[in-house]
């Protein structure tokens, strides 16, 4: 396509075919891309196949009702998708940031238009077209060719509301989506989607088991005049006798979708050029008056080699994006399981999935040197003793995790009505929690391995995940057997839960961190090998 001063009034299809271009020169001689390309084309093709099978199902079962309610909460899903997945991929497709389009002279309509039909033209929306088109099928079974053709018009101004709100949403935040700190929150965010799968399933069968569908279905109906359910309720309205509504949930829509095109239209420049200057330029020369030193460590830290290494582990863990990964499946994990069984109707076995987040959360630690790397030639150079260096890292993960801990605890004696188990609950958690301590500080030493390099472009994994982990999985069922002698004990003695299992922890962990100390003052330079990026 030719940039002339007149390229403002390039076609529309200019757009999708400069998009099909890019995405075949993409591929042309690579063929991961290509297996990658072909897995997504896969994915969208199932993804379309089973959602317009569940969509069809009212239709084909004859239940209208039924559709009333997996209609608005269905369509509500895809939009909220189409909202947060592009957030969180930001940067794999190119077609999604406006800054691609920078250098060419366009007008601002046609440039929206041209993004609005190339983003049309992507596997995504005809996917979700697609899988819409179920609520057309479901239609035309319940109410004939007037109900179907309602429904097919709200599915095109639906797929529509889709593709402009994404847009504009990535146009508003595009600028910040460059930075660093939104690619870790972004990983962040993968993190706990993956770390909710399981736990939302459990939730979800448990409230439908328990749910009062009379409340139920008046959400629906709520949600069906908002702009997230009204495109995907015309074609059963039509069936229902309530052809007045149609046109109403069309005009609900259309606004939405201007206001979102104004929005998009205000945010578009910005989001192609960048922000000249951002919030936090005026902060590089500011002090509180503490040494550089002092500001490393914090207000509360001891003022020792032990607190330093401690303050400093505080602050990988916050702030190094897989370590904040493995603390948010943590929390998941820790406070959702037990909260997801109890929805599903198993309180009784809330206790056994408590039991359990104690010995997973040392896991963390199982290559804790394999996240520094190279970086840990300082603490060689510098001669840290191996027990502090334990020490000042299980405080860390520590200062994390016990509370954590303490919150599974409440929540479990919550969800089973007895109070009275918070004591000898934690104190179960605590054991757990020393014995795999105690198990996973040796292998973090001896079975240590390097991680890529999530900075560089081209490091890929050194292969044999699955052996890797199996240190951590054996140091997970070891710290299961190791706490069931304080679980059985709590269950003839609770009041003794809470000491004994403080005691049995800390004196497993103590064991353990010596062990794992004097391994580490023999083998500092292996480790350094094994953890070192090749």
């Amino acid at each position: 396509m030719a940039l002339t001063p007149t390229a403002g009034r390039v076609p529309v299809w200019a757009f999708v075919r400069l998009k099909l271009r890019i995405t075949g020169n993409g591929l042309r001689g690579r063929p991961a891309r290509i297996v990658m390309f072909v897995l997504g084309l896969v994915a969208a093709c199932f993804f379309a196949i089973l959602g317009h099978a569940v969509f069809a199902l009212p239709g084909l079962l004859d239940r209208p009702e039924a559709g009333e309610i997996l209609f608005p909460f269905g369509g509500a899903v895809l939009i909220l998708g189409w909202v947060f997945l592009p957030l969180l991929f930001f940067g794999v497709d190119n077609t999604l940031d406006p800054a691609q389009f920078a250098l060419l002279p366009l007008r601002r309509r046609t440039l929206i238009t041209g993004m609005g039909a190339a983003a049309l033209a992507g596997l995504p929306a005809l996917a979700t077209f697609a899988a819409t088109l179920g609520m057309v099928t479901s239609a035309a079974q319940i109410g004939g060719f007037g109900a179907a053709l309602a429904g097919f018009t709200g599915v095109v101004l639906g797929l529509l509301f889709c593709v402009v709100l994404s847009r504009a949403v990535i146009s508003a935040f595009a600028t910040a989506l460059r930075s660093r700190r939104a690619r870790d929150l972004a990983t962040i965010m993968l993190a706990v989607v993956a770390a909710s799968i399981g736990p939302l399933e459990l939730t979800l069968l448990g409230v439908l088991n328990r749910a009062d569908w009379e409340s139920v279905e008046v959400i629906a109906q709520v949600t069906g005049w908002t702009p997230f359910g009204a495109p995907y309720t015309m074609g059963l309205d039509v069936a229902a006798g309530r052809a007045w509504a149609v046109p109403l949930k069309v005009l609900i829509v259309v606004i939405a979708v201007g206001g979102l095109l104004w929005w998009w239209s205000r945010t578009v420049e910005q989001a192609m050029v960048g922000a000249a200057g951002g919030p936090g330029r005026g902060r590089a020369g500011t002090s509180d008056g503490r040494g550089p030193v002092e500001q490393l460590l914090f207000r509360w830290s001891p003022r020792s080699r032990f607190g330093a290494l401690t303050a400093r582990e505080i602050r990988y863990w916050w702030r190094e994006t897989r370590r904040r990964a493995a603390l948010v499946t943590l929390g998941m994990a820790g406070v959702f399981l037990p909260l997801s069984t109890a929805f599903a109707g198993g309180a009784g076995s809330a206790t056994g999935l408590a039991f359990v987040v104690g010995a997973i959360a040392p896991i963390a630690l199982a290559n804790q040197f394999g996240y520094e790397g190279s970086a840990y030639a300082t603490n060689l150079a510098t001669g840290v003793p191996g027990r502090l260096e334990v020490h000042s890292r299980a405080a860390a993960h520590a200062l994390f995790t016990v509370p954590l801990l303490l919150l599974v605890a409440v929540v479990t004696a919550v969800l089973e009505r007895r109070p009275a188990d918070i004591a000898p609950q934690l104190g179960t958690l605590l054991a757990t929690y020393g014995a795999g301590l105690a198990l996973v500080m040796p292998i973090s030493v001896r079975a240590a391995y390097a991680l890529p390099d999530t900075t560089a472009p081209f490091s890929l994994s050194s292969g044999g995940g699955f052996s890797k982990t199996l240190p951590g999985v054996a140091a997970l069922f070891g710290a299961l057997i190791a706490g069931v002698p304080v679980l059985v004990l709590t269950l003839w003695w609770p009041w003794l839960g809470l000491p004994v299992g403080l005691v049995y922890g800390v004196g497993a962990y103590l064991l353990g961190a010596h062990l794992a100390g004097a391994m580490l003052d023999r083998r500092m330079p292996e480790l350094l090998a094994a953890v070192t990026p090749r």
